[in-house]
């Protein structure tokens, strides 16, 4: 049983970071209908940047709690593992499971209510979606298109440089981790459907769990079964779970 709540809490953890860089890639789609190609990179960048945020601030003398907060502003093998010792662990049965893990978790939730409330309850938010559903009609009534891009290109890079963030205390910032983190989002985003924060949020939590599962029991054939789920996916709904056409 304690090993069945680890792996979930480890599929949370994941899916949190995955949602943070797939509902940015997501929002740039949706609004400016453009494939942001660098979003990796600029994960590989908010991870980079925070662990030498974070070293520095540590070697400076700068507590450990306080250089934590670098993480918000999120080359060579870096890492801000610091972090991680800072935060207390929790005891689950037998196993010791790290508690800055239900922070990225907690983070992964807050993004997701965050940007919902700021898409459904803002006027920013219908900015947004006007946008996104007729350009030029907007743009005829009166709206700043120019500005709503560079809005929401600001909010879904900022989203890929926090995952970067909030990952690198548990690992590593090492050239090419983008393009991993770039082909597990593109895996999200295609069964949730490409501009959905709705399917981000599903193809992430999918994507997590079976990632999980198969690193547990066929670690071999795990971006395999994953590819599989997207081409079945496109098979029976071609834009997503929750894409439209």
């Amino acid at each position: 049983m304690s090993i069945l709540i680890i792996q979930i809490l480890n599929s949370l953890f994941y899916a949190s970071v995955l949602f943070l860089i797939a509902a940015g890639l997501s929002l740039i789609f949706g609004v400016m209908r453009i494939v942001n190609m660098a979003h990796g990179t600029l994960y590989g960048i908010g991870a980079f940047v925070t662990a030498w945020l974070v070293g520095r601030a540590v070697a400076a003398g700068m507590p450990v709690w306080l250089a934590f907060l670098c993480i918000l502003w999120g080359g060579l093998p870096l890492t801000a593992d610091a972090v991680m010792d800072v935060v207390p662990s929790m005891h689950i049965g037998g196993f010791i499971y790290p508690g800055y893990y239900l922070i990225v978790i907690g983070i992964g939730i807050v993004a997701a209510l965050g940007l919902w409330l700021v898409i459904y309850r803002t006027r920013f938010g219908v900015l947004l979606r006007a946008t996104s559903q007729d350009r030029r009609m907007a743009s005829a009534l009166g709206l700043n298109v120019g500005l709503v891009y560079v809005s929401a290109f600001a909010i879904g890079c900022f989203m890929a440089g926090l995952g970067g963030a909030v990952i690198v205390p548990s690992q590593a910032a090492v050239l090419g981790m983008g393009i991993d983190a770039l082909i597990l989002a593109f895996v999200v985003v295609v069964i949730g459907g490409l501009g959905s924060l709705q399917g981000a949020l599903v193809g992430a939590l999918i994507v997590s769990f079976v990632r999980t599962l198969m690193i547990q029991f066929a670690p071999e054939i795990e971006l395999a079964v994953l590819y599989l789920i997207a081409a079945g996916v496109l098979l029976v709904r071609p834009t997503g779970l929750f894409g439209s056409a």
